[in-house]
C-alpha cells in the first residue's frame, strides 16, 4: 500500500498561527508534502500547478469563503477536503457537506483530532481494505466500481467522496438488507457518529444523484422510514 504520509496536503487559512501549528504538528507526524495559503487565489494556483491528494480549508478567507473555493477547486480536481473553521452551526457544516467536503472541524481543535480525522480520509480515498474481492457492480445502467471508487453513469465517470464511498462500502457488505443509521454513521465517522444523521441524509441525497437512474425515484438505494437504508443490489460481477 502506498505511504500516505506522502500525500501532498494543501492548507488554507488566513490566520498564520494556525497554518504554522497544523504544518508543524502535521510534519511531526510524519508528512512532508505540505503547501499553505492565505487566501483563495493563492490555494486555487496551488491546487492547479501542485495537485495536492487533500485539502484542509478554512471558511472565513480574505477574498471568499471556503464554500466557494470548494466549489472552484471541484472544477478541475476531485481533491478530498476537510473544513476548518470556527462556524460551527449545522447549517454550515450541511452546506459544505452538500457542497461535496468530507469532513467538518470545528475550532478551537486538538491537533491529534485533525490528524485523525485527515488519515480517515486519506485512507478512505487512497487505500483499498477490499484485497480478496473486486467490488464492482451494476445497478441498470450504472456501474460502480467501489475499487476506483467511481461510478460510471451516461458515458461519464462520477467519483465517490470519501463519505459516499464508506457509505456504499457499508451498504454493499450488508446488500439486499437493512442496514440502520447508526451502523451507517459508525462505519462513516467512527466512534464520533452521534448527531450525524442529518449529515448522513445530505451523502444520501448525493449518491442518489450518481447511482440511481432517476435520483427524485429511487429503486435502488432505498429508505427503510425510522430504521436506515438497503441497496438492492440485483447483478454483482
Amino acid at each position: 500500500m502506498e505511504n500516505l504520509k506522502e500525500k501532498k496536503i494543501l492548507v488554507v487559512d488566513d490566520e498564520s498561527e494556525i497554518r504554522i501549528m497544523i504544518e508543524r504538528f502535521l510534519r511531526k507526524e510524519g508528512f512532508f508534502r505540505i503547501y499553505t495559503a492565505a487566501d483563495c487565489d493563492s490555494a486555487l494556483s496551488i491546487c492547479r500547478t501542485n495537485k495536492p491528494d487533500i485539502a484542509i480549508l478554512d471558511i472565513m478567507l480574505p477574498d471568499g469563503d471556503g464554500f466557494s473555493l470548494l466549489s472552484s477547486i471541484k472544477q478541475f480536481s476531485d481533491t478530498p477536503v476537510l473544513f476548518l473553521s470556527a462556524r460551527g452551526e449545522d447549517e454550515d457544516r450541511l452546506l459544505g457537506l452538500g457542497l461535496g467536503a468530507d469532513d467538518y472541524v470545528v475550532k478551537p481543535f486538538l491537533p491529534r483530532e485533525l490528524s485523525l480525522r485527515l488519515m480517515a480520509i486519506l485512507k478512505r480515498v487512497y487505500s483499498s481494505p477490499m484485497t480478496d474481492d473486486h467490488y464492482v457492480f451494476r445497478l441498470e445502467e450504472q456501474t460502480i466500481d467501489l475499487d476506483s471508487a467511481v461510478v460510471h453513469k451516461n458515458h461519464k465517470e462520477l467519483p465517490l467522496t470519501a463519505k459516499e464511498h464508506a457509505i456504499l462500502v457499508k451498504l454493499y457488505e450488508n446488500r439486499n438488507r437493512i442496514v440502520t443509521n447508526d451502523a451507517l454513521c459508525l462505519a462513516v465517522w467512527g466512534d464520533d457518529s452521534y448527531g450525524y444523521e442529518n449529515t448522513l441524509m445530505v451523502h444520501i441525497r448525493r449518491l442518489r444523484e450518481k447511482v440511481e437512474p432517476n435520483p427524485s425515484k429511487p429503486i435502488y438505494l432505498l429508505t427503510a422510514k425510522g430504521l436506515g437504508y438497503k441497496l438492492l443490489v440485483k447483478e454483482i460481477r
